[in-house]
């Protein structure tokens, strides 16, 4: 009898939209597979407890981006309910989500990250920060929420809600770089070109608006640090079989941490579905194998 794979998409987060083009394009993928797919939209929890029990659900593959489908909650909730998921445990998910507590951990690793400081709303006008400097969520994913501020106009505009818990960083020019890691293996380094000030959301999930330089034009010593370090991370946050580490690089700085992906996108635009590919994985094995090494936590 094959297994019940419950595809969890969706969400309450900003990323809900993307989170449903992830999860379609897994079902899609493993359509022809060993499972018995179920695909599911979330937006509510008694629901999804109800849905995974009535059809006795035998593994959830996270398709979540964001919110609390990607800082560790939804993954609790699981691990109550002893059913292997997708992905990384809580505790690897929310720490990851946090790029406060991540970068000190990463940090404490001797690896290079952009000075930053934690702030309110409040503060920001009145950091030692230089311009040009970046304001981010702490916790949130795919570039959401943060801008770079390159003059005062910038500054005097910006526009979050009172509750948001920011950070200010340094800016480091360069180039955009990122590097898969799939069951213990730095796959390759890839350059992200875009006409746009940076790879924001808008970036990540317009077609034509981001070159993908695969492998990146970069030293050889570069790429080999480059994929080091996102090895190094990943192990020592306890990722499960994926993660996606971001860099930037200029002869000056050196290779310069800026943040991890806990669930890194599964589109027809992601990037590890495309450096999985030019290592020879096909997207199905891709998915299966996150099938294959889904886990519980147990307490």
């Amino acid at each position: 009898m094959s297994k019940k794979i419950l595809i969890l998409m969706g969400g309450t987060s900003s990323e809900r939209e993307v989170s449903i083009l992830s999860g379609k394009n897994i079902a899609k993928a493993l359509q022809n597979s060993q499972y018995d797919i179920i695909e599911y939209i979330y937006s509510d929890t008694r629901d999804l407890i109800k849905t995974i029990d009535n059809n006795k659900i035998d593994i959830i593959f996270n398709a979540l981006h964001g919110g609390s489908g990607e800082n560790g909650t939804i993954s609790a909730l699981f691990d109550l309910l002893k059913i292997p998921y997708t992905h990384s445990s809580a505790e690897t998910s929310a720490i990851a989500m946090n790029k406060e507590i991540t970068k000190k951990i990463v940090s404490s690793l001797g690896i290079k990250c952009p000075k930053s400081i934690r702030v309110k709303l409040s503060e920001i006008k009145d950091t030692s920060f230089d311009i040009p400097f970046v304001v981010k969520p702490v916790s949130e994913g795919s570039s959401i929420g943060i801008e770079i501020i390159r003059n005062q106009k910038e500054l005097d505009n910006l526009n979050y809600t009172l509750n948001t818990k920011l950070m200010i960083e340094e800016y480091i020019a360069g180039q955009e770089l990122t590097v898969t890691v799939l069951d213990n293996e730095a796959l390759a380094v890839t350059e992200l070109k875009t006409d746009e000030e940076f790879y924001d959301y808008n970036a990540k999930y317009t077609d034509g608006l981001t070159q993908h330089i695969l492998p990146a034009p970069i030293p050889v010593e570069i790429e080999s640090e480059a994929k080091n370090i996102a090895l190094k991370i990943h192990k020592e946050l306890g990722f499960n079989y994926v993660s996606r580490s971001d860099f930037r690089y200029n002869p000056t700085d050196g290779l310069v941490f800026l943040e991890v992906n806990t669930h890194p996108g599964m589109t027809k635009y992601s990037l590890v579905p495309e450096q999985a590919k030019y290592k020879g994985m096909s997207f199905t094995t891709l998915c299966e194998n996150l099938i294959k090494n889904a886990s519980y936590t147990e307490y």
